[in-house]
């Protein structure tokens, strides 16, 4: 068992299946409103933090307007004045209109359908999508399986020592070579590494051994 895989299986042993914002984010099956929250979100947590992404979902659901044709049909202001609690309110409408005019244009059929390297380009030319955006779009959205990287995954891999370059292609390739290829432990995976790294259990335990009861649910092995 490689280093990846025993990180999972402690992380799962100790916080079990992933809660609040991935409630949603790694339900399985994810109905179409459901997939258009998780796409609009992973656009507004962009440089900030899910309390005020969850401020701004709760404009849109009030406004109902939280879907992707409703976000195009939105004057901007009343788009910019919504999402206003998730910040840089002026780009992310912009950034909302970008990704939401693929989406619809293209439509979920095709989407679900295409090639994962191939919808990850079109997404990563889009103004406003980079690589952690576009890769939270496919995973969680799009139930594609490519590894997201973020600030959270880096400190685990300095912290355990499972690599020496930061660079994010490098560590996501080195997640999906250690671990079985399959978006709902991708999902789950990647949701623990950030519910660890925002608990700060007992004296950074992100940078130490944790363990606790119960066991895996199911057992990562290498492909």
């Amino acid at each position: 068992m490689t280093k990846i895989q025993k990180i999972f299986l402690e992380l799962q042993s100790r916080f079990g299946a992933p809660t609040e914002q991935w409630n949603l984010w790694c339900k399985r099956p994810k109905n179409l409103r459901e997939r258009e929250e998780v796409i609009i979100g992973a656009i507004l947590t962009q440089n900030t933090n899910w309390k005020n992404v969850s401020k701004a979902i709760d404009n849109l659901k009030k406004a109902r307007t939280l879907s992707l044709k409703k976000i195009l049909e939105l004057p901007e202001e009343n788009l910019k004045d919504l999402i206003k609690p998730a910040g840089f309110y002026n780009s992310k409408s912009k950034y909302l209109r970008n990704v939401a005019e693929f989406i619809v244009s293209t439509g979920f059929n095709q989407l679900m359908k295409a090639d994962v390297s191939v919808l990850r380009e079109k997404l990563l030319r889009l103004k406003g999508v980079g690589r952690e955006t576009a890769d939270s779009i496919l995973l969680y959205a799009l139930d594609k399986p490519i590894f997201v990287v973020d600030e959270y995954t880096k400190r685990i891999c300095r912290a355990k020592k499972i690599c020496i370059k930061m660079d994010y292609e490098h560590i996501r390739k080195l997640f999906e070579k250690n671990i079985k290829k399959d978006f709902a432990l991708y999902q789950d995976f990647h949701a623990l590494i950030v519910v660890a790294g925002k608990n700060r259990y007992q004296s950074n335990p992100i940078y130490t051994p944790f363990r606790g009861k119960g066991g895996p649910k199911y057992i990562v092995v290498r492909k």
